[in-house]
C-alpha cells in the first residue's frame, strides 16, 4: 500500500510543521484543516501541500477531509484543560476519526499519544491520552501505529523556550516538579518515526515509546537551558507541597497555562522509557548538542511559546 496522499490533523502545530516538511520532501501530497487558515499560512510554502479551513470536531467535516486520502495522522493534543474537555480532544476524537476512515476507504492511520499514557494515572491528561490509543489500536482494519513521545524539544518548542523565556526574565527561578525524571527527543526524531512508519507493514499495529538517549531532571533541564542562553541565574527546586501550591496558583493566571495540578500529577511518574529509541527510525539526537535555537530570542517569543496550545 503505498501511500499517497495525506491529511494530517494538528498539522499546523510544532510537531506538525516538522513533520509536515518531512513528509514534503518524499513527494506526498499533504492536507492540512484548521480554523483558519491563516493560521496554517506557514505551511502554505510547500508545494504538495493544501490547507483547508474545517472543523475537525465535526464528523462531516472530517469525512470531507478524509476524502480520496490514503493514510491519515492525528496529532491533536492539549496540554491543560478540563476534564471534559481532555476526553473530547484525547478521546472523542480519536473515535470520530476512526468513523471517518472507514466511511471514507483510508486504510492507514497513525496517531500520536504520550509517554505515560494510562488508565492508572493521576493525571487526566494521561488517562485521556490512554483512552484515545485505545480506541485508535483497535481499529485494526485502519493498520494503525500509536508513538508515545516522551517531552519533545526543537525550534519552536513549548517546553524549553518556554523556560528560556521565564530565565530571560527574572534572576531566580522557582521550579515546581524540579526532581520529575524526563527523557526529551529531538522533534526532528519524532517527525522521522512517523515518516518511516507510514509506507512500513512491519509497523501495523504496533506501538512506540519515543526517547532520547539521556535521563535528566526537570532541574537539569533548566540548567541546562540557561546554560545555552549564556544566563546566570538562581535555580530553587521547590518540595512537592510547594509545587503543589504553586501549579494550582497558575492555573489562575491570565492566559495560556504554564502548568496546572494536572501537569503537577503527571510529573509525579518519572516520563521515560523502558526501551531504547526503535533502530528502525535510527538514533536520536543529543540533547546538549542541539541547544542553539535557545539562543534566538524569537524562536522562544510569546507567540512561539504558546502557538500550540492557541491552536488547539
Amino acid at each position: 500500500m503505498k501511500i499517497k496522499q495525506i491529511c494530517i490533523l494538528g498539522g499546523g502545530g510544532f510537531v506538525g510543521s516538522h513533520l509536515t516538511a518531512q513528509l514534503a520532501k518524499t513527494g506526498v501530497s499533504i492536507r492540512i484543516p484548521g480554523r483558519r487558515r491563516i493560521d496554517l499560512r506557514h505551511l502554505d510554502v510547500l508545494p504538495t501541500v493544501t490547507t483547508v479551513e474545517a472543523d475537525i470536531h465535526d464528523p462531516a467535516h472530517l469525512e470531507n477531509l478524509f476524502q480520496d486520502c490514503d493514510a491519515v495522522i492525528n496529532l491533536v493534543g492539549i496540554l491543560h484543560g478540563s476534564a471534559a474537555e481532555f476526553e473530547r480532544v484525547h478521546a472523542e476524537l480519536p473515535a470520530k476519526v476512526v468513523a471517518a476512515c472507514r466511511a471514507t476507504g483510508v486504510r492507514r492511520l497513525l496517531h500520536m499519544s504520550a509517554l505515560g499514557a494510562s488508565t492508572d494515572s493521576a493525571s487526566l491528561y494521561q488517562q485521556s491520552k490512554a483512552r484515545g490509543e485505545a480506541i485508535v489500536l483497535a481499529a485494526n482494519d485502519l493498520h494503525p501505529t500509536v508513538f508515545r513521545p516522551s517531552v519533545i524539544f526543537g525550534p519552536d518548542d513549548s517546553f524549553l523556550n518556554l523556560f528560556a523565556k521565564l530565565l530571560s526574565l527574572t534572576p531566580a527561578l522557582p521550579l515546581a516538579g524540579a526532581k520529575a525524571r524526563l527523557q526529551p527527543i529531538h522533534i526532528n526524531d519524532v517527525a522521522r518515526a512517523f515518516t518511516l512508519s507510514l509506507n512500513d507493514p512491519e509497523t501495523w499495529g504496533q506501538t512506540y515509546t519515543l526517547c532520547g538517549n539521556t535521563i535528566y531532571t526537570l532541574e537539569e533541564l533548566v540548567r541546562l537551558t540557561a546554560s545555552a542562553c549564556n544566563l546566570k541565574r538562581f535555580i530553587l527546586p521547590l518540595g512537592e507541597g510547594a509545587s503543589y501550591a504553586m501549579a494550582m496558583a497558575m492555573e489562575f493566571v491570565p492566559g495560556p497555562k504554564m502548568m496546572t495540578r494536572d501537569n503537577w500529577r503527571a510529573l509525579r511518574t518519572d516520563n521515560i522509557c523502558s526501551d531504547a529509541y526503535p533502530a528502525c527510525f535510527g538514533q536520536p539526537a543529543s540533547l546538549t548538542a542541539n541547544l542553539d535555537y535557545l539562543r534566538n530570542e524569537d524562536s522562544r517569543s510569546i507567540y512561539a511559546t504558546y502557538r500550540i496550545h492557541a491552536r488547539r
